[in-house]
């Protein structure tokens, strides 16, 4: 590919992107909706401007990393008190592993028409709902800060754990790994390698930021240092046991955001606004991979695998795991409403079906086809409908000056897991 075109490459992809988060600031419309159009329009599916195989074996590697930081970022801002928060999130974790594994995998091979390896594949991709839409939704519609926590708390955590357990999966359909033994062997290894190497690695980051000194003049470096060991950490895990960079990055944001600093919230600002540019450029050029030849042979069938995951696995996953806990009706049907996917399900969906192509295997871009309509569709409706079904039963944070001019407001307020100071 010649410099001239890897240039254009990059600038159409930036400039989608950015014309996206315009249109969205503009308009009120769900951001990452409009990234997966814009990607759509300038690639596969489009005018063909943006083609990401062209990039070769470096669109592994600079997804990987964009992901890291995004990853990186929601470990920073990830608060599980204890108590009944950290309960919901933890049972929700666990339930899903199970229920929506399953269900998905179901409904890929009997309505979206995918064979069983594949769909075993396809259920741990889409297993995580995406904290970096989550996030958004919840501050546009001021969502009550239990729900919010706890989705943001269930996709960090539920993330790294449904990218590793994809990976192990598509060894096994590929022949790389033996048994369920061994996918369950590698899942618990590289979790648990990951989680250790992140966990060193934000030490050492937060003590190195914590003998800098207090001084704005110092935020560069900061931010270089930051960046440089997490990229390094991620590269290392990787080179060492592949998809475990992804449970450090976010093991390594967790112990950085609890750091003691000065200047804590200067540096976490600047991290934020770089896992969003991040995100403005690896939605559209994930997508622009995406053809209609792979997403039109889904069908109705594809369509209702992806609706049965959101009105029925989605519910009852979260029916189960909420049983016991002092959840009213109300955020019970809030937290099984909202399950929208993100960054990384799309990242992982489209380094598969590159895998997958190379080793001639049949059907990768369906699963990938799948997988982008999973998002679509999630973040589409979801998107649409959640602010005014959280209007509706009244989980919307009051306005300040009504908090305090009316007492029957507060009284009238559902009730929210003990354990979170208000």
């Amino acid at each position: 590919m010649s410099a001239e075109r890897l240039n254009l490459l990059w600038g159409i992809t930036m400039a989608s992107g950015a014309t996206a988060q315009l249109v969205a600031k503009l308009t009120s419309l769900q951001a990452v909706v409009l990234l997966l159009v814009s990607g759509l329009v300038v690639g596969r599916a489009g005018f063909h401007w943006v083609e990401p195989l062209d990039l070769g074996s470096s669109l592994g590697t600079v997804v990987g990393l964009l992901v890291s930081l995004v990853l990186f970022e929601g470990g920073l801002k990830l608060r599980l008190p204890g108590g009944e928060l950290r309960t919901a999130v933890l049972r929700i974790v666990a339930v899903r592993l199970l229920v929506a594994f399953g269900g998905a995998f179901l409904a890929a091979h009997w309505l979206a028409g995918l064979n069983w390896s594949l769909a075993a594949v396809f259920s741990a991709i889409v297993l995580a709902t995406g904290p970096t839409v989550v996030n958004p939704l919840v501050q546009q519609m001021r969502l009550q800060e239990p729900l919010g926590e706890v989705l943001e708390g269930e996709g960090l955590v539920l993330e790294p754990i449904g990218a590793v357990l994809a990976v192990m999966l598509l060894e096994l359909v590929l022949g790389d790994r033996t048994g369920w033994q061994g996918v369950a062997a590698g899942l618990l290894l590289r979790l648990g390698f990951g989680v250790a190497m992140g966990l060193l690695s934000g030490l050492l980051l937060s003590e190195l930021l914590r003998r800098l000194p207090a001084d704005s003049g110092v935020l560069g470096l900061r931010v270089q240092l930051t960046l440089g060991i997490l990229f390094l950490m991620y590269g290392g895990c990787d080179a060492q046991l592949s998809e475990s960079g992804f449970p450090a990055a976010v093991a390594a944001g967790v112990v950085v955001g609890r750091r003691p600093s000065s200047e804590p919230q200067q540096l976490d600002d600047f991290i934020r606004q770089l896992a969003q540019l991040a995100i403005t450029v690896l939605f559209p050029l994930l997508a622009a991979d995406v053809s209609w030849r792979e997403l039109s042979p889904l069908g109705l069938g594809g369509v209702g695998c992806v609706l049965v995951l959101m009105v029925v696995v989605r519910p009852l996953a979260i029916s189960l795991a909420s049983t016991g806990l002092p959840l009213q009706w109300k955020q019970k049907l809030m937290l099984s409403w909202m399950a929208p996917r993100g960054i990384v399900t799309a990242a992982v969906a489209s380094l598969f079906a590159i895998r997958l192509e190379a080793a001639g295997f049949s059907g990768a871009g369906r699963l990938q086809g799948l997988v982008f309509l999973t998002i679509l569709m999630t973040v589409g409706l979801q998107g649409l409908t959640a602010p005014w079904l959280a209007r509706r039963l009244g989980l919307v944070q009051p306005d300040l000056e009504a908090e305090a001019g009316s007492a029957e407001g507060a009284a009238d307020a559902p009730a929210v897991l003990p354990g979170r100071v208000q």
